[in-house]
């Protein structure tokens, strides 16, 4: 029998100590597969737990008494999920190839949905739990101060915390996550920024609504009503308009006037620079009418403010704009109101009688505007009784605000910061790295009320990695008699277009930082040629349309842009309530 040699004897422990060794390490590294494995499935089931408990919170809105026990359940299975993805071994697995992005991924929503129901909401829970919205419903044209300041410090630090939050998961990178997780961050960053943001606008409402309603002494509003049956860029012509006092919570009307109350000024009463003479003229500043017509409220509002002025002798402390759907919204809060005409003023037929009804009623300006004086009266009255639910109200404001049919200005800067980002500033749209903007914004050329019968729609698509496509079209509705039309509505042939027609002007920003590449019109008439300029650092396409009863035209746009998550579209809000996101399933090609 032949004896083994020292050296292989060696090699043959050698190789024992490395299988068991590799044993050791693979038992190891299964053991750590399992121990994530089960952390990551009970992880799961916190996490859906908390959902589910969440889903209880629209119950919250109508008794915020129950928000703090809602919360304590969510934050116990949010900080169960946080701390089964926060150990050692789940760190170390969030460094590995393919598995490390998603256990960090999970790891990052657990640790901010944790953050979220165990600190950001703390502080409104605890006001919420003495908190009634019956507390800032108006009673006799007042509306009490106290819960606004009440609730303002909670809804800083709360908005503050939900902000850190949503910048946590919007910071995950989701290319390298597999599909289920890649939803899952998707779903958890939609529903943290939903929160968010209605948060902050607490935030900003408790700040803002004190110093508007007179906390710190009287202030007076310019209210103008923006009509949409004769477009302007920010929605329509301004007619009617009210002169709102506040003081300690206390609203009344001190003053109502109409356009034909305003001279045409022979100079603009605001200076304006070249590049807005050279897209929009000087109407703008001359007529009051035309105060909506550059697509920037922080521009128009202004404007508004010294033409009032001069016609009325008080210097306003800021401009509120509104249109006749922004007033449907608020009927349906408050219930039908009855005019002095003895008209029945409902959220069904708001939009049909003041924008159309009332000019088949009655031929005379002056009888217009003193219908619309009364209808504006009659739904301020009900806003200020008290009468309707103060979360419809809120929801009815929230609603026109996002629709870019309820817009403020102040004259204070401080004030008007804290509107910085929203809608109610009424801006132009920004392009940034996440979200790529258009805008169209259309205006009446014909000196009619035509607008009631003509539809504006867009829509968007990326034709690849850095091609987008936006598309408009213009189609006039109107009956086919409609010549036969009441002058004030025709324009009766005023401006050159035959009554029955409309012509349009529309101005298409294109997104900052973009490159035009192509812009063609088709439809039922040959193109009239599209201008162009610039304006706050865009390039603006200028479309002309003229369109008879049935016919309708469209503006095809191409521009070269770095390829966003978003690409939406922002438009004058006209009657119809328009989905500016609308994405069109593929680009035209090109022609």
């Amino acid at each position: 029998m032949t004896s083994e040699s020292p050296s292989a004897r060696r090699r043959r422990r050698a190789g024992r100590i490395s299988a068991w060794v590799f044993g050791g390490i693979l038992i190891v590294a299964v053991a750590c597969a399992a121990w994530i494995g089960v952390r990551g499935f009970l992880a799961y089931q916190h996490l859906d737990s908390a959902r589910a408990s969440a889903d209880g919170a629209t119950a919250v809105l109508a008794d915020p008494t129950k928000a703090p026990a809602l919360i304590e359940r969510v934050s116990a299975d949010t900080s169960a999920a946080r701390e089964l993805t926060d150990d050692v071994i789940w760190k170390i697995g969030e460094r590995l190839p393919w598995v490390g992005p998603q256990l960090a991924a999970v790891s990052t929503v657990s640790s901010a949905l944790d953050d979220v129901a165990s600190h950001a909401l703390d502080p409104l829970a605890t006001v919420a739990a003495n908190f009634s919205l019956d507390s800032i419903r108006p009673q006799n044209g007042a509306i009490a101060l106290g819960p606004f300041s009440e609730i303002a410090p909670a809804a800083t630090t709360s908005a503050e915390a939900l902000g850190t939050a949503r910048e946590a998961i919007t910071g995950i990178d989701t290319a390298p996550l597999l599909g289920p997780v890649r939803d899952a961050v998707t779903e958890v960053s939609d529903l943290i920024t939903e929160a968010y943001t209605g948060v902050d606008a607490l935030r900003r409402a408790s700040t803002l609504v004190p110093a508007m309603l007179g906390a710190d002494g009287a202030r007076d509003y310019l209210i103008v009503f923006q009509n949409n049956a004769e477009w302007r860029s920010l929605g329509g012509n301004v007619g009617a308009m009210l002169q709102l006092h506040t003081e300690n919570g206390a609203m009344t009307i001190t003053a109502q006037a109409s356009s034909s109350d305003f001279p045409t000024y022979d100079e603009p009463v605001v200076p304006l620079a070249p590049e807005e003479q050279q897209i929009f003229g000087t109407q703008p500043a001359r007529w009051i009418q035309n105060v909506g017509q550059i697509p920037d409220f922080t521009r128009g509002a202004p404007i508004a403010r010294e033409m009032w002025l001069r016609e009325q002798g008080v210097e306003v402390d800021g401009v509120i704009s509104l249109d006749p759907v922004a007033l449907s919204y608020l009927l349906e809060a408050t219930g039908p109101v009855t005019l002095p005409t003895g008209d029945t003023l409902t959220s069904e037929n708001a939009v049909d009688l003041l924008l159309n009804g009332v000019y088949l009623r009655y031929e005379q300006p002056r009888e217009q505007d003193g219908f619309f004086a009364a209808a504006a009266s009659a739904v301020f009255d009900a806003l200020t009784s008290g009468g309707g639910s103060p979360a419809d109200l809120l929801a009815a404001m929230a609603r026109a605000g996002s629709e870019h049919r309820l817009l403020l200005w102040n004259s204070d800067q401080a004030e008007q910061a804290v509107l910085d980002g929203t809608t109610l500033q009424g801006a132009l749209p920004e392009t940034d790295g996440d979200t790529t903007s258009f805008g169209v914004y259309a205006n009446d050329a014909t000196a009619s009320k035509m607008d009631y019968y003509q539809s504006l729609e867009t829509s968007t698509a990326w034709c690849g990695a850095d091609d987008a496509q936006l598309t408009v079209t213009i189609r006039n509705d109107a009956p086919s008699d409609a010549a036969n039309l009441p002058t004030y509505i025709t324009g009766g042939g005023s401006h050159g277009v035959p009554p029955g027609e409309a012509k349009t002007v529309t101005y298409v920003y294109l997104p900052q930082g973009s490159t035009l590449v192509s812009s063609t019109a088709a439809g039922s008439r040959e193109s009239a040629g599209i201008g162009s300029g610039i304006d706050a650092g865009r390039d603006v396409l200028i479309w002309t349309t003229q369109l008879a009863p049935g016919e309708s035209m469209t503006l095809t746009t191409r521009v070269s842009a770095p390829r966003t998550a978003e690409i939406v579209t922002r438009t004058t809000p006209t009657i119809h309530v328009i989905d500016s996101s609308v994405v069109a399933p593929m680009c035209d090609m090109p022609g």
